[in-house]
């Protein structure tokens, strides 16, 4: 499943970085629904972090984000660099209450593309990663007129094929 989500992430395009996060960013005290996501078990504290929502269906999760905005669908997206100290989080706006599908990515390099090798990857609800991407489902949430807290557990590259989280590592 990893290679899968690997291939999927990859294959996003990087070069409209910008793309959804005029609409993705969430602005103090302004009403409507967003996430606050707390992020869980970095491996260490460089690079960025990137939260991009999607539509809860397996067709358009992990899509690529042009195409998304192309055919008039949600795609969100919220990036920053990982914080030397404190805890991580990120707020990302909803366009309306309902379930939506989440990805976290810790570009550990920053270089804004996947790296099988070294990038970590994060979903509500932590699905098992094996060699392809997780359902929609099983990466989603359901947010309502306000803000919904998440906690996201980062997961890295383990071994030859697997993914998962590194032990010990809190924040």
């Amino acid at each position: 499943m990893i290679a899968a989500v690997a291939l999927a992430v990859a294959a996003l395009p990087s070069s409209r970085p910008d793309l959804g996060v005029a609409e993705g960013h969430c602005r103090h005290d302004e009403p409507g629904p967003a996430f606050l996501v707390d992020v869980v078990g970095l491996k260490d504290r460089k690079g960025l972090i990137r939260l991009e929502l999607y539509p809860a269906n397996d067709e358009d999760f992990l899509a690529d984000d042009n195409a998304l905005v192309a055919a008039g669908k949600t795609f969100r997206r919220v990036e920053r660099l990982v914080p030397q100290t404190g805890p991580v989080e990120l707020c990302i706006r909803a366009p309306a209450p309902g379930v939506y599908a989440l990805s976290l990515l810790h570009d550990r390099d920053g270089n804004r593309k996947f790296s099988f090798l070294s990038d970590g990857v994060g979903f509500p609800g932590d699905p098992q990663l094996g060699f392809r991407k997780p359902h929609a489902a099983a990466a989603s949430a359901e947010v309502g007129t306000g803000v919904r807290r998440l906690s996201v557990r980062m997961n890295y590259r383990r071994g030859l094929f697997s993914f998962g989280p590194i032990t010990g590592v809190r924040r």
